[in-house]
């Protein structure tokens, strides 16, 4: 038997421990990156990393916890078997692994492993160790325990066995594992966030809603054929809560409902200035002011809106008052790089291993590619803020997207007074 087929390199060990610990299912609430060193073509000399360890192990993002930068971050509601406590307050805990595999000379160094391990957890909620069974030793479990590490032994056929359970700890979230949290959260940036790209499919979503008649057949024939995405979309932006049994108003689509009794006394009535507005092109905020400036309310309370007019504000006061697209993310990157990269960057391998190196710092040249970029924050939150009176100029689709030109502009910039 060869050594390799005896052996268990670092992604691989990496790859069975998300398996266990982040399942993929249609779960809502669970998020999790891989280091962008994984993403590497070549773990070992000679040894090439398989594509399914890669794709199991996608997305990648290089996230701050603590004093360094654990192998994997994830936000999930653990199994009982895997957590000694299995939550902390209301929220999912923040779960890092580091993990140890064999190295070229075979050996495997889980001490350092803990010790890593236990430094995430000044940030993170649970953080374990995840090593091949084989080299697990008893005073390995025993500095576990003393240091509060999960230990989860991996096996060469993919089972892993959580031999020491990590207490949860209330520890606070840094901003950069912040961003983690977002991507998890309801609102956190995914394929299905925004499918549409002008407001005023979301705004009405509530009202439909609302409506005595079917929200479905309402929506559909005032407003948007589209009422999928018009309900996903108000769930991304908090109007809206959908669970798998009923669809309710959370606050700030209860805020949209009052507004409309209040303009028109009835959202009949505002659903029918809804239908006028249809296929229309005019800036939002411009065609119906008032309702455009509930629009600027609703969307400056999505979590990215407010990261993107500060930068672009403070690229404003160093001079550049309408970067490109490139020169955003690039600002972005440099302050707050992990966040940027989940809302710029599609979470596929291949476009994450474009951007990212080893390290996690940008590619330059790849940036230059539109098909790299998230659409629905390239085409649909940018035409949003751009409907909502923040930017100059509406998004474009990444197939027909060109980053060095694409400008991101504040339409009312401040001039800061000294």
């Amino acid at each position: 038997m060869t050594a390799a087929a005896t052996t268990l390199p670092e992604p691989q060990v990496l790859a069975h421990a998300k398996r266990r610990l982040f399942p993929e299912t249609d779960e809502s609430g669970a998020y999790a990156v891989a280091d962008t060193q994984f993403a590497t073509d070549e773990w070992l000399p000679g040894e090439p990393v398989p594509e399914s360890v890669r794709a199991a192990l996608a997305p990648f993002n290089h996230v701050r916890v603590g004093s360094g930068y654990p192998d994997l971050v994830g936000v999930r509601s653990l199994a009982p078997d895997l957590l000694a406590v299995d939550r902390v307050g209301d929220a999912s805990p923040l779960v890092v692994v580091e993990a140890k595999g064999h190295t070229t000379d075979g050996t495997v160094d889980t001490e350092r492993g803990i010790v890593q391990a236990y430094d995430r957890l000044h940030e993170a909620n649970a953080s374990y160790l995840a090593a091949p069974a084989t080299a697990l030793t008893g005073a390995d479990r025993t500095l576990a325990r003393e240091l509060n590490v999960g230990v989860l032994a991996v096996e060469r056929d993919g089972g892993v066995d959580a031999v020491v359970t990590p207490r949860v700890v209330g520890n606070r979230t840094a901003d950069e594992a912040a961003a983690i949290r977002f991507q998890a959260s309801t609102q956190g940036v995914a394929d299905a966030s925004f499918g549409l790209n002008h407001p005023k499919n979301y705004l009405a979503y509530p009202l439909a809603l609302y409506h005595d008649d079917d929200t479905a057949a309402v929506l559909g024939e005032r407003v948007v054929k589209a009422t999928d995405a018009a309900r996903t979309g108000a769930a991304f932006l908090d109007l809206i809560a959908v669970d798998p049994d009923r669809t309710t108003l959370r606050p700030l689509g209860e805020e949209v409902v009052r507004f409309a009794l209040r303009e028109y006394g009835s959202v009949d009535a505002a659903l029918d200035a809804f239908a006028d507005w249809k296929r229309s092109r005019q800036r939002f905020a411009d065609l119906a002011p008032r309702w455009g400036q509930l629009a600027r309310r609703v969307v400056y309370a999505y979590p990215a809106t407010g990261l993107l007019v500060a930068a672009l504000q403070t690229m404003h006061d160093d001079g550049t008052p309408a970067p490109s697209l490139v020169d955003l993310v690039t600002h972005c990157h440099a302050t707050r790089p992990t966040f940027t990269v989940e809302l710029f960057v599609r979470g596929t391998d291949d476009a994450r291993n474009r951007v990212l190196d080893d390290e996690g710092d940008l590619r330059p040249d790849a940036l230059a590619d539109g098909d790299v970029y998230h659409s629905p924050t390239v085409f649909q939150l940018k035409t949003m803020l751009y409907h909502a009176g923040l930017l100059t100029e509406s998004g474009t689709e990444p197939s027909n997207l060109d980053p060095t030109t694409d400008e991101w502009a504040l339409r009312d910039p401040l001039d800061r007074y000294r």
